[in-house]
């Protein structure tokens, strides 16, 4: 798979779990904010949280789970990538970081699943092993 391909994958990726978000009642405030620590791909809000959702999109043949690369170093960086968006923005929100697991056919990328996991880490000290 080229760069382009590769590209292609992650943004659809990325919109398939934007709508889901947005069909779960929250509205996005942001997608591919980054700061100097990286990116995060999705920050939602609603009436009670603020989220920041990292994607992770496979293709149905790859050997482990998507959520696999949210690596603890990755983790880290989202962390103060939120923390630096949450001291631009005045949101009074609980903060969650959640991720995105999305599988595409390898050949159509048509949807072959998506697992949105809810508070998959915390900025406590508890990361989520995947």
């Amino acid at each position: 798979m080229d760069n382009n391909e590769k590209s292609l994958r992650g943004t659809l990726g990325e919109d398939i779990t934007a709508l889901y978000i947005e069909r779960s009642g929250f509205s996005i405030a942001a997608r591919n904010y980054h700061s100097r620590y990286g990116e995060i791909d999705i920050i939602a809000v609603n009436s009670e949280f603020i989220i920041f959702a990292e994607v992770k999109t496979r293709n149905e043949h790859s050997l482990e789970r998507p959520a696999v690369a949210v690596t603890l170093a990755k983790q880290r960086k989202i962390i103060k990538t939120a923390l630096i968006f949450l001291a631009e923005h005045e949101y009074d929100l609980q903060p969650r970081f959640d991720v995105s697991e999305v599988t595409l056919d390898g050949r159509t990328n048509a949807l072959i699943d998506l697992n949105y996991i809810k508070n998959a880490f915390d900025a406590e000290g508890y990361y989520g092993t995947f």
